[in-house]
């Protein structure tokens, strides 16, 4: 069982993740690869190659039953980072007030209890990238109010204790601000982690050039495991030289690894792998991220994690912060 203070750890030891993010089909075209085994079997063997331990999914059907694709993962030695949102069912970023109501929360609560009793679901996340620029700060407390309903309904139904957090944009105006907003509060409303996506890396460049040393001391003091959910600017060619920092001791002390977007090829262009039915076409990107899985090992130790810490002071408002 894992669990987190301000890092996860599985027992007496340091977890690091080290995943993909998981939707076969896009945005366009919504599909739960996991209710269906012949798919999850296709792509968990390319997961094995790759080495990794944790997949996240965008969405998923609820009423459908996981239980083959979730034994699968687990046998491969592999967790899932869940979100609860569907297109269907989500916080509404333009009109946040109405579409947090008792409809919403009942589909959330009933995927929370599809996947809560399996012992590979890591973590859900209660929203993604809900606020992405300076004008959507307004949903922020609508976020905050679905993780802590999250984490009492868990609490309610005596479930083992899951995380549950949120997955910000790649906004650097108020994703730090957004951080201290899920970190506020009391212990019932604050996060267990935060997950933000950040394409900044794009090679060939640095731990300091990307700005990356940068965020590592922002960060510093920070009192939730903090891990990325998306990462791998593809803007030109991808040799994965990040995941050497990301796993080293210089970037431990704070993050707990991350989610290379994305394994399949989409719309947008970052597949790892082409699908097409059973078949899966592999991309130079995906020997590229499975050489740096495999050559980069995690450190040794706690990784320099910082044991203790408080709840973080609620941002004031400002031109950026609403």
């Amino acid at each position: 069982m894992l669990k987190l203070v301000l890092a996860f750890f599985a027992g007496n030891n340091r977890f690091y993740i080290r995943g993909v993010d998981y939707q076969p089909g896009g945005s366009s075209n919504l599909v739960d690869p996991i209710a269906d085994q012949a798919v999850c079997t296709r792509d968990i063997a390319e997961f094995k190659k790759l080495g990794i331990n944790t997949v996240r999914i965008y969405t998923v059907d609820n009423s459908k039953n996981h239980d083959a694709c979730m034994n699968a993962l687990a046998a491969a030695g592999i967790y899932l980072v869940l979100d609860v949102n569907t297109p269907k069912y989500s916080l509404n970023r333009a009109t946040p007030i109405p579409s947090y109501n008792d409809i919403y929360l009942q589909n959330v609560f009933a995927t929370i209890d599809t996947f809560a009793n399996y012992p590979n679901t890591l973590a859900f996340f209660s929203g993604n990238e809900v606020i992405n620029d300076n004008t959507t700060t307004n949903c922020a407390p609508y976020v905050k109010a679905v993780t802590r309903d999250m984490k009492q309904y868990i609490g309610s139904r005596g479930y083992r204790k899951i995380p549950v957090g949120y997955s910000a944009a790649d906004v650097d105006s108020n994703r730090f601000e957004m951080a201290q907003y899920m970190n506020c509060g009391s212990d019932d409303e604050r996060s267990d982690f935060f997950a933000f996506n950040d394409y900044s890396w794009c090679a060939p460049s640095s731990f300091q050039e990307s700005g990356w040393q940068t965020k590592v001391q922002t960060y510093s003091n920070y009192s939730l495991p903090i891990f990325l959910s998306e990462y791998g600017c593809n803007k030109k060619t991808r040799n994965f030289e990040e995941v050497a920092a990301l796993y080293n001791s210089e970037m431990t002390s704070v993050y707990s690894g991350g989610l290379v977007y994305e394994y399949s090829q989409e719309e947008s262009k970052y597949g790892l792998v082409q699908l097409n039915g059973n078949s899966v076409q592999e991309f130079p990107d995906f020997s590229a991220l499975k050489s740096a899985f495999a050559g980069t090992a995690n450190p040794s130790g706690d990784g320099g994690y910082r044991s203790s810490g408080s709840a973080s002071t609620c941002p004031p408002q400002s031109n950026t912060w609403n």
